[in-house]
């Protein structure tokens, strides 16, 4: 799954750059909780390194690893790396095209990501686990060996996950969205998804938990599309937004049939660096293929979805995301979550779109003319509207200066 080469070159940068963030020094052997948690790596594929992630300490660590319940609950980022450099990765190279019933890891990984609560795990590392991991697509995890051993305590299955694993009849996309439509956490069903815990027997396999996340965001944000277009459209413009961990998110939503577009702008954050754009967007067909800036088009298109389904409504969709100095990588949930904060929060409607982009362009540090640079949808829009005799007068200087940061 490629990622345009700008995004990619500018996401290593900024991975080398992130500070050393205080982990534990652990020992070979290791006792404690997973939340429950998986990992699934991708490099070498189709031999990859699996594991569990688990806490040293026993009891409910479940927090770690429930990023639905981190920007309700108000975590900050600090709050968030704090909970992740806990969380120490256990590693076995695994080749997902051999059968899964022949793995004993892959078992005991299922009952991992199964389980309905904390569980217990005793792991031998063949070293000491050592370093972090940050990324833009998956949450953060501490440091991280190859597995010697691993043995897990008692533990009882979600009873909703659990049907859907013993269906070997039930196609992996037809369980995901069975699990969301039965209201299961999507970080729940998606490392379930991960390790191979759906589908038809035969063809049941491990992947990688980053391409799990958009795997699981783009079939049920698909799923909920199909009903979408067959629905009216709203009847205003409407601005919604969210501000957290050094982000700032506005989505626009006009009265127009289905499409969307998501850009975002990283701000420099140290000398030297340049000001970051990209974006993509699909109009009211189906988009086929992956998109070039990776899964967070994916997250935030979940979550408007959820929405209009929720309302029984049709829009079009453009979201714009800043992401200012001391932002860090911490994963697509960060989008998502924000997403569904935003589409929580409620809106300012307005009648005209002149009037919608005036208030989204006051709430943005970038000025109109920066994101017209690296959009589709909102020149058309304005083109139409310039057509139609509604000529749009940029925000001023004032309103901009009224931006501010998180």
């Amino acid at each position: 799954m490629p990622m345009i080469r700008g995004k990619a070159s500018y996401l290593s940068r900024l991975y080398s750059r992130i500070g050393n963030f205080k982990t534990v020094e652990y020992s070979e052997k290791m006792e404690g909780s997973s939340p429950p948690s998986v990992f699934i790596g991708r490099y070498g594929y189709p031999k990859v390194a699996a594991g569990p992630l688990l806490a040293p300490e026993r009891g409910d660590t479940s927090i770690l690893d429930l990023p639905e319940q981190w920007l309700p609950a108000q975590k900050t980022t600090a709050d968030i790396v704090d909970f992740r450099m806990q969380l120490v990765r256990g590693k076995q190279t695994v080749n997902v095209k051999e059968k899964a019933e022949e793995k004993k890891i892959v078992s005991l990984l299922q009952e991992v990501a199964l389980a309905k609560n904390s569980l217990e795990v005793a792991a031998e590392f063949k070293k000491k686990p050592t370093g972090r991991f940050f990324h833009e697509e998956v949450q953060p995890y501490g440091p991280s060996a190859a597995l010697k051993e691993l043995s897990l305590g008692n533990s009882k299955f979600d009873p909703k996950l659990e049907k859907a694993h013993y269906d070997t009849d039930l196609k992996a996309k037809d369980a995901v969205i069975q699990l969301y439509e039965k209201g299961v956490l999507f970080s729940s069903i998606q490392k379930a998804f991960s390790t191979g815990a759906f589908g038809m027997g035969k063809n049941r396999k491990l992947v990688p938990t980053r391409w799990s996340i958009t795997a699981v965001d783009s079939t049920i944000s698909g799923n909920l599309l199909q009903e979408i277009k067959q629905l009216d459209t709203i009847e205003s413009y409407r601005v919604y937004e969210s501000t957290t961990l050094n982000n700032r998110f506005i989505v626009i939503l006009m009265p127009t049939m289905w499409r969307y577009e998501w850009i975002e702008a990283f701000f420099p954050s140290i000398v030297g660096d340049k000001l970051e754009i990209f974006g993509d967007h699909e109009k009211f067909e189906r988009k086929t293929e992956y998109s070039p800036v990776g899964g967070c088009y994916y997250s935030a298109r979940l979550a408007v979805a959820e929405k209009l389904k929720a309302e029984g409504k049709q829009a079009g969709v453009i979201i714009l995301r800043e992401a200012y100095p001391g932002y860090l990588p911490l994963g697509v949930w960060n989008v998502r979550e924000n997403m569904r904060l935003a589409m929580r929060l409620g809106c300012h409607s307005f009648e005209a779109f002149n009037n919608a982009l005036s208030y989204a362009f006051s709430r943005l540090k970038l000025s109109l003319g920066t994101w017209l640079q690296h959009s589709t949808l909102l020149k058309e829009e304005l083109v139409q509207k310039r057509l139609a005799g509604m000529a749009f007068t940029p925000p001023s200087p004032s309103q901009h200066q009224l931006s501010r940061l998180a």
